[in-house]
């Protein structure tokens, strides 16, 4: 468990942290030609699962850590106060959204295939949205994040008290609603369960705790040996050659593994374990924590360490994008303008509030692994 000690930051979750944030903006762009080259073209996988995993590491180290430390009572105020963060952002993200579509579809006569129930539904949708029962497509992932945070206490009880217990709890929930995909919150706005569906993703969330506790028992990475790297290395072959677009990316029209996608609102078995195989490989890599310690990446590492306000942002631009793509077209113009100003906005934010919150700093100081580096999550 968490000792007295505070934690140093692991850069490895920050670097990995600020590529998934790159790839989901990247992604909620239709039509978007970078996106033959993020995460889902190689795998069963994709950023959403990457962000919820880490999101299970971090809280582990920063609020585990505060429990361990300072008691239930403070541990209890600190999850608190981040929730309310982040419900704060997700209502600020619904009034935006609402204010700015509508404006966009008045004056341009156009209707997203995205965002638009919500946008239809006025004053009613936002209050719905507010009480977390409508769930726009583009901010549903807030409030995933939401309801698992607001679960982490029960979790760490669970660790807490055994490990083992806390795995076979969430495991066994998961496995629950995989047999049951009806057990799900309601989305207001099409009647639906969330796209996320939060009593299978707190799965890997829990996971994503118990990883960090095996991290600072095994000297600050996860296990390396040869039987561990082994499988990893074998499922992620396994999930490119049976996912990857290969007539998209115009090669042969080769299909050497025919599996149908596994579906990602209850976290399919091969989805998890592809996200489970990448984390493990690079979160007990001593050459990737070289590589996302190296100075050129540090941008990078600026978005992991901010995520909140980059993913917000990113959110925006992401939806500001599909209208613009849906508006003036898909073009070589419209592509270098999405994805110029909104990565170099993303980035621009990110190195702002690095420096900002931490002026001593100008880029991350290299650290040995013998100082026992775990993930912290930024307040």
């Amino acid at each position: 468990m968490a000792g007295d000690r505070r934690p140093r930051r692991d850069t490895r979750v920050d670097f990995l942290r600020g590529i998934a944030l790159i790839m989901i903006f990247i992604d909620h762009v239709p039509g978007n030609l970078l996106a033959s080259f993020t995460l889902r073209n190689f795998g069963f996988s994709d950023a959403a699962e990457l962000f919820v995993l880490l999101a299970g590491f971090s809280s582990m180290m920063a609020y585990g850590g505060a429990f361990a430390r300072d008691g239930a009572v403070v541990g209890l105020r600190r999850v608190l106060a981040r929730v309310a963060r982040l419900y704060l952002f997700q209502a600020v993200l619904l009034l935006l959204v609402l204010v700015g579509v509508s404006a966009w579809i008045h004056n341009f006569h156009v209707v997203p295939d995205s965002g638009a129930p919500y946008v239809h539904t006025g004053l009613n949708g936002l209050r719905h949205g507010l009480t977390l029962q409508a769930l726009p497509a583009s901010l549903n992932i807030l409030p995933l994040y939401i309801v698992l945070l607001v679960l982490f206490p029960l979790i760490y009880a669970l660790i807490r008290i055994s490990p083992v217990l806390a795995a076979l709890v969430s495991g066994g929930v998961w496995l629950w609603v995989n047999y049951d995909p009806d057990f799900n919150l309601t989305n207001w706005l099409d009647g639906q369960g969330w796209y996320f569906n939060p009593f299978a993703w707190q799965f890997l969330f829990t996971i994503g705790a118990l990883g960090a506790v095996l991290m600072r028992r095994n000297g600050g990475s996860l296990p390396h040996a040869w039987w561990v790297r082994l499988p990893a290395v074998l499922c992620l072959g396994f999930a490119a050659l049976a996912a990857a677009p290969w007539v998209t990316w115009g090669w042969l029209d080769w299909h050497p593994i025919v599996l149908n996608a596994p579906d990602k609102t209850v976290l399919a078995p091969l989805r998890l374990m592809n996200i489970l195989a990448l984390v493990t490989l690079a979160l007990g890599s001593e050459w990737f924590r070289r590589v996302a310690e190296h100075k050129a990446l540090f941008f990078v590492v600026a978005c992991g360490k901010h995520s909140l306000e980059v993913f917000s942002l990113a959110t925006l631009l992401s939806i500001a994008s599909r209208l613009s793509f849906l508006t003036f077209g898909v073009n070589i113009v419209t592509q270098l303008l999405a994805d110029g100003l909104g990565l170099g906005l993303m980035i621009v934010l990110a190195l702002i509030l690095e420096r900002w919150r931490h002026p001593a700093s100008a880029a991350p100081r290299p650290v040995r692994a013998t100082e026992n580096l775990i993930p912290v999550s930024l307040e």
